[in-house]
């Protein structure tokens, strides 16, 4: 090759390197590190009371709720005496922080002002996700060996529940429609609810992916996205039909996926120690685009679309302490 060549091809390849680089730096960037001393154990899922500039953090391994001063940047408050709490609400009209426990299925209701108890529920058994329905006014919660309670979020009494194959994981609510799709990785399927119904209408496959725990929804273009760990994919569904639409690799164990519609794309939140960044082209194309390193076991998350920001849990192992750390999606 001639000299002239040469710079042509460095030239080009400098031009790619320098596109590439800006183009991940324009992704994701660390904002603040909130430490969490003396949280042990895993950490799971969050809530935000976004006038309060407050995160709840469920320390699952911890037994506690960690409640964070975003302004401030640090921990403010830890409400103990909890049963490896899991998923967590709070409503910002009541000004109440709901809380699903693992042991003994306890659902416990608290004043977010004085964090005392006001409210209890007893699901039996591993109470897990919380999902909020703001219209209706009420709260669903998985639990047991396969159930999704309903909840009146005014009183905190049980107005009912749903009956599953297995227990459920993550699921979601559809704002302009009346269905629930939940994972259900021990009956390797997602359900399909009927709420106005109360009942399960159909199931659909994941297409020979399993361990399907984390799922987020984009309800306008009809697209589900659910996230296998057996092996490690990001499956698209269409929601009028149930068909797979696409199937994309992922980081190893994946916990929490979130559907950014402004950017047209999804994070997912792996315990590998990533976040893998998939970029939506249109209903039925997904690219993965880029992959930020985070922390071994740093799996769970909560994407804020308001505020460009997506935080991530960091567990306690070896040198590296526990903390939240919060992405500036830019």
């Amino acid at each position: 090759m001639n000299s002239s060549l040469l710079r042509s091809a460095l030239l080009v390849a400098s031009c790619g390197y320098i596109i590439a680089a800006h183009a991940e730096e324009k992704t994701l960037k660390l904002k603040q590190t909130i430490p969490l001393p003396g949280v042990e154990g895993r950490i799971d899922h969050f809530a935000l009371d976004a006038s309060g500039e407050r995160l709840f953090v469920c320390a699952l391994g911890n037994n506690t709720v960690e409640v964070l001063d975003l302004r401030k940047g640090e921990r403010v408050h830890s409400i103990t005496g909890l049963g490896a709490p899991q998923g967590i609400a709070y409503i910002p009209e009541l000004d109440r922080l709901f809380v699903a426990n693992d042991k003994g299925g306890i659902f416990k209701i608290y004043d977010a002002k004085s964090f005392q108890p006001v409210g209890e529920l007893n699901f039996k058994d591993d109470a897990d996700n919380v999902r909020y329905d703001e219209g209706a006014k009420r709260i669903y919660v998985g639990f047991g060996s396969g159930g999704i309670a309903i909840v009146n979020a005014v009183d905190g009494k049980q107005l009912g529940s749903i009956t599953l194959a297995a227990h459920p994981e993550a699921f979601e609510l559809e704002k302009n429609g009346k269905r629930i799709f939940v994972n259900v990785p021990n009956s390797r399927h997602v359900a399909v609810i009927d709420r106005e119904k109360g009942e399960v209408v159909t199931t659909w496959k994941t297409d020979l992916a399993f361990g399907n725990f984390p799922m987020a929804l984009d309800e306008a273009n009809h697209r589900l996205f659910v996230g296998c760990r057996l092996p490690s994919k990001l499956i698209v569904l269409n929601t009028e039909s149930g068909d797979v639409v696409a199937k994309i690799d992922i980081s190893g164990d994946p916990d929490d996926l979130f559907y950014d519609s402004k950017r047209h794309r999804i994070y997912a939140t792996c315990g590998a120690g990533k976040i893998d960044i998939i970029e939506q082209t249109n209903a039925s194309n997904y690219k993965a685009i880029t992959k930020i390193d985070t922390a071994d076991g740093a799996r769970t998350g909560l994407f804020v679309p308001e505020r460009d920001s997506l935080f991530v849990a960091v567990p306690h192992r070896g040198s590296q302490q526990a903390e939240i750390r919060r992405y500036q999606i830019e």
